[in-house]
Order: C-alpha cells, then sequence, then structure tokens
C-alpha cells in the first residue's frame, strides 16, 4: 500500500461498515470509563470494569501503529470530554485563557495516553499477539505515573481514581496505591475480555479467565470488607475548624476591601473556636495580597490579635514573597523587579500563623497547575512567562523548594500535645507519591487547602474533594479539605467523609480529626508498581532499539 492509498475511502462496503462498528465500540469504550468516574455515584464506578473490553475487541485487530493510535485517540478523547470538560471553566467572568487552556488538554490529554498504544506496537515486536495484550495494562498505567513527572503534570483522571465510591475495592490502596488500583481494574478488563472472546471462539479456556477476573475482583473486596471493619482508629484527635467563605474567585483579585474580607474571616473564625476548634484552616489564597510581605501591619495585627485571643493557631493558604536586594543572594528561579531593582520569589503558599511569635512558616506549593499558575518550562525559557499571562495575575508562582510538615501545639483529648500536620495546595492533592512523602515525614494527617471555584458547579470541585477519599486510605491518614466555595469536608483514614459542605455557600465545618502515626506499607514503599512496570517498559524500548540497529546494519 503507497502512502496515498491510506487516505483513500474504503473500497467496500463492508469496509466502511467495520469501521463504523469499531468507532462505535471505541466512543462506548470511552463513555463507560467517563461515567465511572465521580460525581457518577458508587454503582456506575463498576462499569470501568468492563469499559476497556470494546477497546481491546478493537486494538486487537490493528496491526499498524497508525491504526492502534487512532484508536488510543478517540477512546481516550470521549474518556477527557466526559471527565475533564469543567477545566476550561466556561462561565460568563472565565478568563479566554483559561478557555483555551481548557480545550488543548481535551485534545493533548489523548495524545499522552498514545504512549501505552506506542509501547503495545513495541511489544508486539517481540511478544505474540495473545501474549502481548496482558501488557497493555502496564503500558496505561506507565503513562498515568507519565503524568505526574515535569512540568506539564496533570495525573487527575487515573483509573484508580474513579473507584474512589468503591470504599470496599480502594481498601487495598494501603498496599499498593492508586496506580497499583490502576493496574488491577485494567487487568480485570483483560480478563473478562478473554473469557469473552474464548466463549466467543467456542474456546474451552473462556471459564478459566471468567473465574480468574471474578476472583480477582472479589480478592480485593474481601480484603477491603475485612479491613474496614477490623482498623481500630487511633484515639488521639484533634478539633479543626475549615472555613468557607465562599468569595468570588474572579472578583477576589479586584478591587475588593481587604478589610471587610479579614473581618470576615475572623468571624467565620470566631464561629470555629466557639465550638471548640483548636487549629484553624482558611482555604488557597485565602487573602488576594501579599500579606506576610507587604504593607498590611494592620491587618496582620488582628490577625494576630484574635490567635492571641483565642489561643489558637491558623493555617491559610495565602500568597507569599521574599525580596532579595543583592543578586548573589537571590535563588536562581528569583525574578527582577525593576521598579524596584530588587529580585523576588512569589509562591502560592499554605502559612501557619502561631499565637506568642510573630515568625511565621511557610509551604510553597510545589505542584503548579501548568499555564494556570506556572508557564512549563519558564526557567529554562524565560521568556514563555511573558507571553503566557492569567487575567486575574495567577500565572507567574515560584514552585515551592521542599515538603514541609507544620508542627502545632495544642490541647487535645490526651492533654497538650504538638500535631504535624501536612499543608497541601489545590491540585497537589491528586499526586499519590508526592503526597506519601508528606506522610513519610511525619505528617499525622493531611490538610488541602484550596479554590475550586473557579470551576462553578461543574464535575471538578466533586472530582477533586472524592479523589482525596484515596491519600486517606492509601496512607491511613485524616484528611480535611478548606475549600473557598466548597466543596469543605473531613475524611477518616478509611475513606469515609465524615462531614462536608455545599457548593458555593459561606460555611464554618468543625469536626474531631483522627490523628495516626502509623505508617502504611504503600506510604514506605509508594515507587514499588511504579518502579516495576517503568523498568519492563524500558526494557521493551531497549530490545525494540537492539532490533532495529540489527536490521539497520544487517546484523
Amino acid at each position: 500500500m503507497s502512502f496515498f492509498d491510506r487516505f483513500k475511502n474504503p473500497k467496500t462496503a463492508e469496509e466502511k461498515k467495520r469501521i463504523r462498528q469499531e468507532r462505535l465500540l471505541l466512543i462506548l469504550s470511552g463513555v463507560l470509563l467517563g461515567i465511572s468516574f465521580p460525581p457518577f455515584p458508587f454503582p456506575f464506578s463498576l462499569l470501568a470494569f468492563v469499559a476497556f473490553i470494546p477497546f481491546l475487541l478493537v486494538i486487537e485487530r490493528r496491526e499498524t501503529l497508525l491504526t492502534l493510535n487512532k484508536a488510543t485517540y478517540l477512546m481516550s478523547f470521549v474518556f477527557s470530554l466526559i471527565t475533564l470538560y469543567w477545566v476550561g471553566s466556561w462561565q460568563p467572568e472565565s478568563d479566554p485563557f483559561l478557555m483555551a487552556g481548557g480545550i488543548a488538554l481535551l485534545l493533548a490529554y489523548p495524545c499522552v495516553m498514545l504512549i501505552a498504544s506506542t509501547l503495545y506496537y513495541l511489544s508486539g515486536k517481540i511478544f505474540p499477539k495473545k501474549i502481548n495484550l496482558w501488557f497493555f495494562p502496564v503500558y496505561w498505567v506507565l503513562t498515568e505515573y507519565l503524568l505526574t513527572l515535569t512540568d506539564i503534570h496533570f495525573p487527575w483522571i487515573l483509573l484508580g481514581h474513579g473507584q474512589v465510591k468503591f470504599l470496599a475495592f480502594i481498601q487495598a490502596a494501603d498496599i499498593i496505591g492508586t496506580f497499583g488500583l490502576s493496574l488491577v481494574v485494567f487487568y480485570i478488563n483483560v480478563f473478562l475480555y478473554k473469557a469473552f472472546s474464548n466463549y466467543k471462539n467456542n474456546n474451552r479456556y473462556s471459564v478459566n479467565y471468567l473465574v480468574a477476573g471474578v476472583s480477582i475482583f472479589l480478592l480485593f473486596v474481601v480484603y477491603g470488607l475485612i479491613r474496614i471493619s477490623s482498623i481500630e482508629l487511633p484515639n488521639r484527635k484533634v478539633r479543626v475548624g475549615l472555613i468557607q467563605p465562599d468569595i468570588n474567585p474572579w472578583k477576589k483579585w479586584g478591587t475588593g476591601s481587604l478589610d471587610k474580607m479579614v473581618d470576615d474571616y475572623l468571624s467565620l473564625s470566631q464561629q470555629a473556636v466557639d465550638s471548640g476548634a483548636q487549629i484553624i484552616f482558611w482555604p488557597e489564597t485565602a487573602l488576594p495580597v501579599y500579606l506576610m510581605g507587604g504593607n498590611y501591619q494592620n491587618e496582620v495585627d488582628k490577625i494576630y490579635s484574635f490567635l492571641e485571643k483565642n489561643k489558637v493557631t491558623l493555617l491559610s493558604g495565602m500568597p507569599d514573597i521574599q525580596y532579595y536586594f543583592n543578586k548573589e543572594d537571590a535563588p536562581a528561579d528569583a525574578k527582577f523587579n525593576k521598579s524596584t531593582n530588587s529580585y523576588y520569589t512569589a509562591y502560592n503558599a499554605l502559612i501557619e500563623l502561631t499565637p506568642g511569635t510573630r515568625n511565621y512558616k511557610r509551604y510553597g506549593k510545589m505542584k503548579l497547575v501548568p499555564l494556570g499558575e506556572h508557564v512549563p518550562f519558564s526557567e529554562e525559557f524565560s521568556f514563555l512567562a511573558d507571553i503566557f499571562k492569567w487575567g486575574v495575575g495567577l500565572g507567574g508562582w515560584n514552585i515551592g523548594k521542599d515538603t514541609l510538615v507544620f508542627k502545632v501545639p495544642v490541647e487535645n483529648n490526651l492533654g497538650k500535645d504538638t500535631i504535624s500536620v501536612s499543608g497541601l495546595i489545590c491540585f497537589e492533592s491528586v499526586f499519590p507519591i508526592f503526597v506519601a512523602a508528606f506522610v513519610q515525614r511525619g505528617a499525622e494527617f493531611i490538610a488541602v487547602v484550596t479554590n475550586d471555584s473557579w470551576y462553578g458547579n461543574s464535575s471538578g470541585p466533586y472530582q477533586h474533594k472524592d479523589f482525596a477519599i484515596l491519600r486517606a486510605v492509601e496512607n491511613r491518614r485524616s484528611v480535611v479539605r478548606a475549600a473557598n466555595g466548597g466543596i469543605s469536608c473531613i475524611i477518616n483514614p478509611l475513606g469515609e467523609i465524615e462531614a462536608e459542605t455545599k457548593m458555593f455557600t459561606k460555611d464554618v465545618l468543625v469536626g474531631d480529626v483522627v490523628l495516626n502515626k502509623e505508617k502504611t506499607f504503600y506510604t514506605e514503599h509508594p515507587k514499588i508498581v511504579t518502579a516495576i512496570i517503568s523498568i519492563f517498559s524500558l526494557w521493551v524500548v531497549g530490545i525494540n532499539i537492539l532490533l532495529f540497529i540489527k536490521k539497520k546494519f544487517d546484523l
């Protein structure tokens, strides 16, 4: 077949019919996978265990890299369209650049998943087709893992994340993590597909495949039920107050009254203190100013006065800036301000304000939203930062340097205590291995401050809240979320949501949070699954390189 023959119309009506059928199968796979994710309720989660069957039926017929990638792209595009449609915001106030970014993501995500189909094609040069199909789940999960790396990271729709409503199934995440769950979900699909295809061909092995697939599924469910019923949660607790001010994120960065914002936050915080809260959490970028690095002494004094009076600690999302007046003192990623002739670093940060001292601790967000908060590779190519800018001025944060666990003194049900808490900002909570690093450093519970109001009452805020369930189960840590417009919640170490607010309400959520010092197998070894699949995939690529060299040079 010549190059131009590939673009000719199918020669026969039968071929046209086959192509239509295959496209429908690929669309069906994408739809089933998409509706297995939140915000769809639990029974829909089960669809993920059969969603890949139509897709596998198609790709087993494909021989060339082009046709394999076409199939993967179409299925992945439908999947991402259902689950990620919200990223562009699509509200009247939305920034056009954010909308463009949303469209770009919908088109780009399926391209990333072509890594899986390309590796499948390459391993087809090593293994027979019937054996090769068993490796597709490995390549898919490897691609999910790659989405956590580099500046262009967005590990949102991991297969494991789709099972957060299925509490019994996800309990094994304390051993294998979310990527391990993704692998299991895909392998159950392969077993069921093999059962279906063998039954269709009257092969006696069809029952064996069916039994194997169902047995794996039941093994994970039984393990989960045993864990849920047998885990004894520690008695050590702390009472927290989660402040949900419901401030319009688009207008907040304009000319709103800072003094009124502070008063509103303190009024809500007083309600939390009156209900017994010992640690107060304000959401991401709670105030639209560099509070601790600018000329805002009145506001700072007012906040500290509240903390001193009530003897509570505040952990707040807050923009934070640090100035350097000598180039030698400034870090490599510092920016230059011509008007002040100084260098500076600016962070989307979480700060800890404690009564008794004006010295505050800061954690700078390390996983910045590509384009939305940080221009990918702008450290290497500084001109990119000047090209891409948000209308609301959020696109130029520096990347935080290190995980930080806050040490907070409290009096809890066991007397005077010091509590270790990690502070994650916004979509950092969807990075499984990254979150485990905070628990490795001693975090006894996980706090997430976020502002999901950018995306309206779409799937995004609900997915973001639900995905935190897996961080709780993986590490057996309570997770609390303080969200500007919702959804704020408290999740226990079993992944059960104990309390939550509604979207777009001004609210205060107060509750007792279980503290845990014990580390799970996953927490201590979060990279086992990804290391194994990475090594295998590198081996496949290496063998193909050797085969290419052998053929090229007739060795």
